[in-house]
């Protein structure tokens, strides 16, 4: 927990010298502005199981070069719980989470270009059902955690308006304590497409 509160400092740290370089520069000529929104998948695992996440994001963005904005994600696919004693009526996990992100581009006027991304946010976790009826009735309490999702990518500009990023990130998790689940589970690597659609 420690290291994890270090790193977001360190992270939040860059992001306010980021913010600072860019007052500077654009204190000598026009500041231009622009925004964007558009949906994402990440490949990951969930409990050492292949998972989906899929939600959207969008942003303000500064200069072509500094993105403050927000996003959403949530697990698509079926992972069930691997504990209950009833195998043909275990529930499966929602798991889900989202926050504040920031994003730095390196050089956006580029064709192929890259750029430095971290979400701190928070989420939840718990149970449902698995054949997707009354599930409420099942009384399964919710376990909120923080994360903390640095990442790098690689984006295309496709037209004016229309950009594909991709790249991976870690998804750092800490909070956990549901049941059978730990921070571990949840915790890991993830390959991140994202369709962006928006002024540039």
């Amino acid at each position: 927990m420690k290291k994890l509160i270090q790193l977001t400092l360190v992270s939040l740290l860059l992001c306010f010298q980021i913010i600072a370089q860019e007052q500077t520069l654009v204190g000598t000529g026009e500041m231009s502005n622009g925004g964007f929104g558009g949906p994402v998948i990440k490949y990951t695992q969930i409990k050492n199981e292949p998972a989906v996440l899929v939600g959207g994001r969008g942003g303000w963005i500064i200069n072509h070069t500094f993105i403050i904005g927000g996003g959403g994600y949530g697990l698509a696919n079926q992972i069930e719980a691997d504990y209950f004693t009833d195998y043909y009526n275990k529930p499966y996990i929602n798991f889900g989470y989202g926050g504040f992100e920031l994003e730095y581009i390196i050089q956006s006027d580029k064709l192929v270009h890259f750029s430095i991304y971290t979400l701190i946010g928070a989420g939840g976790v718990n149970y449902r059902d698995n054949t997707y009826n009354n599930w409420e009735d099942w009384d399964y309490n919710s376990d909120e955690f923080f994360v903390l999702e640095p990442a790098l990518n690689v984006e295309v500009n496709i037209t004016s308006f229309f950009r594909i990023n991709a790249g991976a990130n870690y998804r750092f998790i800490s909070g956990v304590s549901y049941d059978n689940l730990k921070n571990e589970d949840f915790s890991g690597f993830s390959g991140v497409l994202t369709i962006k659609f928006g002024s540039f």
